[in-house]
């Protein structure tokens, strides 16, 4: 593990709970007048995750990638991490009250960010790290909504590690996850291309089968995917279709995704255009 700061708990100002990862209760504190988002370990169970998430956050630096100032070791265990104040981008899309609109600018955007923190996970030396459980809950904003930060580092893992357990979440997992599989880091591009999907609709992903997670896993073992969306413009249908169709995902590395989100970025048309259809 690289070197992480010891942070005396006492140290730290305490406000409301503002949310829950993977594992522990995430509360807003202050830091030495810095706003920080602290993740409190409440179980013996959750200590696991908890050095999985601190070894792998130790290691990382990047601008959409969720800082870690520091942690608790030493009862009471907590992270001490960097504060979003715009919350998580599932509760843009998703979350009660008036609900805030964006462009399509916005959109490609978020997807941008996403996958240039997916791409820096995953060209990690010695070892590439699998993020394994992207979805919107994870993917915290700052600064208005423009800047994007992956979160809850819980599950993440090394590419050499053995990997056929089924961690992550059942609507954004690649299928080959959940069958047990030996998978890749492509089971993140797979997560990927739903939360794609899942920002230019404003839908959860099969929500409408409903029921427990099994019948959303079975589904995509049997080769259902969210349908496409009607009326977008080419690049973006391009994109999209990359990520939805069968196995395509498989064949793309998220380096091909960042190249073709940051082209569609630069084209000013699509910039302007929002007028897609679910």
């Amino acid at each position: 593990m690289d070197f992480v700061e010891e942070i005396n708990f006492d140290d730290l100002k305490f406000e409301e709970i503002v949310g829950k990862g993977a594992f522990g209760v995430v509360r807003r504190a202050t830091y030495h007048r810095i706003n920080v988002a602290v993740k409190l370990i409440e179980t013996e169970s959750e200590k696991k995750a908890f050095i999985t998430e601190l070894k792998q956050l130790s290691r990382v630096s990047h601008p959409n990638i969720v800082k870690l100032y520091g942690a608790c070791t030493k009862h009471p265990v907590c992270l001490v991490m960097e504060y979003a104040e715009g919350g998580s981008l599932y509760n843009v899309l998703h979350g009660a009250g008036p609900q805030p609109a964006y462009t399509a600018a916005h959109a490609i955007s978020w997807a941008l960010q996403c996958a240039r923190g997916v791409e820096y996970l995953h060209s990690m030396k010695p070892k590439a790290l699998i993020h394994r459980d992207l979805k919107p809950p994870n993917l915290l904003l700052i600064m208005g909504g423009k800047v994007l930060k992956i979160c809850d580092f819980g599950t993440a893992c090394d590419i050499q590690t053995h990997m056929t357990n089924n961690k992550g979440s059942a609507a954004w997992m690649a299928p080959e996850v959940f069958e047990g599989s030996n998978y890749s880091e492509k089971c993140d591009v797979f997560s990927w291309g739903i939360i794609l999907w899942e920002i230019f609709t404003r839908r959860k992903p099969f929500d409408e089968m409903g029921g427990p997670a099994f019948r959303i896993m079975w589904a995509v073992h049997q080769g259902t995917r969210p349908p496409l969306i009607k009326n977008l413009p080419p690049p973006l249908e391009i994109l999209m279709t990359s990520n939805i169709k069968e196995f395509l995902y498989i064949v793309f590395e998220i380096q091909d995704f960042v190249l073709l989100s940051e082209i569609i970025v630069s084209n000013t048309k699509i910039k302007r255009n929002a007028k897609w259809q679910k």
